[in-house]
């Protein structure tokens, strides 16, 4: 079966799953999305793409599903795209989808979460995915992609098929690799999504954040410690930003006169964009903090490596998981409390 005749399930699908499928969509696979109900109400008349760039796409409308999805039965290719948080669950719940050829590919955030999938489905091909970007849904059914990055796909043991999907995929509006240097790639994204807890504290948007030298300061201990042990384990992290990963503190800690000339490509974000741990906490939603920070500190712990910034983010997080209110804490309060821990 050629590529562009596969069926294609998006599985969980919410800001990032439907802008895979849509762009799937766009580029005329055959996909259903199964959804959430609110989902379905809002995108069931089609949904359109946008991006920092200002590509826009026509309306495309891919088949939604909020119920009866099993009926779809089993599929080519399964796009999982639910958060860290959710995968223990959807690993069973996906099984009517699951053929004995079926690629599974696990688009999250982190480390690990790709082992619970290969726990319950050990004879498929299984490859991660590496996202990025942010998406936004700016007004009802309009997805907007508001950062840089490609759409990278892992190689893996399925390299032919990935390779005939990113060519298919390939488009201005989400710009698709693939890598035989998965691992890697996803700790450089693990750098990068330090900032999700700090822009979860801080409770602006991620641009407003960068642009306060005192959370950049914190993101830069943050990356230190992620830099430290990335070294112990041996992995020479790709460039996922404009300067490569091991100059980003230093970069992060120039005055803000001098970052705001040098960093222009990183503050190319649109200015609404929040991480999605800011969007969790403010839905009262676990976070995947255990998937991120939480990661890194398990690695660290088992080299013996004391990752004591990473800790304190960490249960600063899980304390206002529990808290009804969410109040925004000062880059100067941050950066105090970090250092303290230090």
């Amino acid at each position: 079966m050629s590529s562009d005749t596969q069926q294609h399930v998006i599985f969980g699908a919410g800001l990032i799953g439907g802008y895979v499928g849509a762009m799937l969509t766009h580029q005329g696979l055959k996909v259903s999305m199964i959804v959430r109900p609110a989902i379905q109400a809002r995108w069931q008349n089609g949904i359109t793409l946008s991006d920092y760039q200002g590509n826009a796409s026509e309306k495309v409308s891919p088949v939604l599903f909020s119920e009866n999805w099993q009926q779809l039965g089993h599929c080519d290719v399964l796009w999982l795209t639910v958060k860290c948080t959710g995968v223990q669950q959807a690993a069973a719940e996906i099984a009517p989808l699951v053929g004995p050829d079926t690629l599974i590919i696990c688009c999250q955030n982190g480390l690990g979460s790709d082992q619970i999938l290969r726990q319950h489905y050990p004879n498929n091909p299984i490859i991660r995915a590496m996202i990025p970007f942010n998406v936004i849904e700016q007004t009802p059914a309009q997805l907007h992609r508001g950062s840089e990055g490609a759409f990278t796909l892992e190689l893996g043991a399925a390299s032919q098929q990935i390779s005939n999907i990113a060519s298919l995929l390939q488009h201005p509006l989400m710009p698709v690799s693939s890598t035989d240097c998965m691992t890697e790639l996803l700790w450089a994204k693990l750098q990068l999504n330090m900032g999700n807890a700090v822009n979860a504290l801080a409770d602006i948007p991620v641009k407003h954040m960068l642009l306060e030298q005192g959370y950049r300061q914190v993101l830069a201990l943050l990356m230190e410690e992620l830099l430290t042990v990335a070294k112990a384990k041996g992995l020479a992290l790709p460039k996922l930003s404009a300067v490569p990963a091991s100059w980003l503190p230093k970069v992060l800690r120039l005055p803000n006169w001098l970052f705001r000339r040098l960093a222009n490509k990183m503050l190319a974000i649109d200015s609404k964009v929040r991480t999605s741990m800011w969007w969790d906490l403010h839905h009262n939603r676990a976070t995947e903090i255990d998937y991120l920070n939480g990661a890194l500190v398990a690695e660290a712990d088992a080299l013996g490596i004391p990752c004591p910034a990473n800790r304190t983010i960490i249960t600063m997080i899980k304390q206002l998981e529990q808290t009804e209110s969410k109040s925004a804490i000062s880059a100067p309060a941050l950066l105090q409390a970090i250092k303290k821990a230090i």
